[in-house]
């Protein structure tokens, strides 16, 4: 791919090169960069900064909007070795579609973490180091972890290539860590708690610090207060529910599922999980999953009434009359004095009333 004539945009901000030195270069090889995107943009950069600045799914509609738009994308690493700042690493004989197939990614996650330099080369022909690193990434995707958080942890380490000699585990959709004979560390080497034999203190005061940024409205800051004492058990389905609702008032809503399935893996009779994802399902218009979450909540405790009213409207709204009427029956029968209670009076109300047959005026 040759410099000259042709209009470099960078998205997010180099994090390995200053973009001054980077912008000589280019013109100096008689190309041209230009801050954002133009109509002339025909090769675009996603810089690394990216990660810090976006969300996961703004990062991918960019993706897809680009791609769309038929621009050339670049990672930070391809462009600096296009530009001759970076070294080309060894290459070996591996195709794209080899390391997909081998390592079970899918094409997209894949094409996103080499956007964002997780392999060792940034384009064809890979290595069999990026086929190990592909095969770690697949597994660490299936713990639930997220291709973004991946693509940010892996440059904490210096040589995503000396990840291969790593043991990879997730600990969350957010969270990357390596496991070694001294136990969990962050990918920059910092020890995390000894995960075998957590110290209770340590966990209290974690747990303490956590519910008070989530008492007062710090979500982000609580939830990473949960994730860490996570990471130090991860036994714990309330810490997980806890962090859910922090990442959910965060408008974390992918997240936030992810965390209520945890609880829910850690204790399958926790019932207000089942309840707050149904609830999250509902928002996201996912009717069928909220609708099974709901009963699920219903058959480990028929007194909870909440969950009850819930699923009454949910069948209301899906015009389901004769399931609403029966659930908000059902409802009244635990709750016959509050707002609610009226409420489902009025629901059984006017089902009645639709189902009455009508006279010829």
């Amino acid at each position: 791919m040759a410099v000259a004539g042709q209009t470099f945009g960078i998205v997010g901000g180099l994090s390995a090169f200053p973009r001054r030195l980077v912008a000589r270069e280019v013109e100096r090889q008689f190309g041209h960069l230009r801050r954002g995107v133009t109509r002339q943009t025909t090769y675009l950069v996603f810089g690394r900064n990216l990660l810090a600045k976006s969300s996961e799914a703004e990062i991918e509609a960019r993706f897809d909007a680009e791609h769309a738009a038929g621009r050339w994308l670049v990672s930070e690493n391809g462009f600096l070795r296009l530009l001759g700042l970076l070294p080309v690493p060894v290459a070996s004989a591996l195709t794209r579609q080899s390391l997909i197939d081998q390592a079970k990614l899918s094409p997209r996650t894949f094409d996103l973490l080499s956007l964002f330099d997780a392999f060792e080369h940034d384009s064809e022909p890979y290595s069999f180091r990026d086929l190990i690193l592909a095969r770690k990434y697949a597994e660490l995707i299936g713990s639930g972890a997220n291709w973004s958080a991946i693509a940010r942890s892996v440059h904490r380490s210096g040589q995503v290539a000396s990840l291969t000699a790593l043991s990879l585990h997730s600990g969350g959709p957010d969270a990357i860590y390596a496991r070694s004979a001294e136990g969990l560390s962050e990918l920059n080497g910092q020890l995390l708690f000894d995960l075998g034999t957590p110290d209770d203190a340590a966990l209290e005061d974690l747990f303490d610090l956590a519910e008070e940024a989530e008492a007062n409205g710090d979500y982000e800051e609580a939830a990473a207060f949960y994730q860490r004492y996570l990471a130090m058990d991860r036994t714990d389905s309330v810490a997980a529910f806890n962090r859910a609702n922090c990442l959910k008032a965060a408008g974390r809503e992918l997240d936030a599922a992810h965390e209520y399935a945890r609880a829910i893996k850690l204790d399958p009779s926790f019932v207000e999980a089942w309840f707050n994802l149904a609830g999250l399902m509902s928002e996201r218009g996912r009717i069928d999953a909220a609708r099974r979450h709901l009963r699920k909540a219903i058959e480990l405790d028929g007194d909870y009434a909440d969950a009850v009213f819930n699923l009454a409207k949910l069948e209301f709204d899906a015009g389901d009359l004769g399931e609403a009427r029966r659930w908000w029956s059902r409802y009244l029968e635990l709750d016959s004095d509050s707002e609610w209670a009226r409420t489902a009076e009025r629901g059984v109300q006017y089902v009645d009333l639709q189902g009455r047959p009508r006279t010829a005026g």
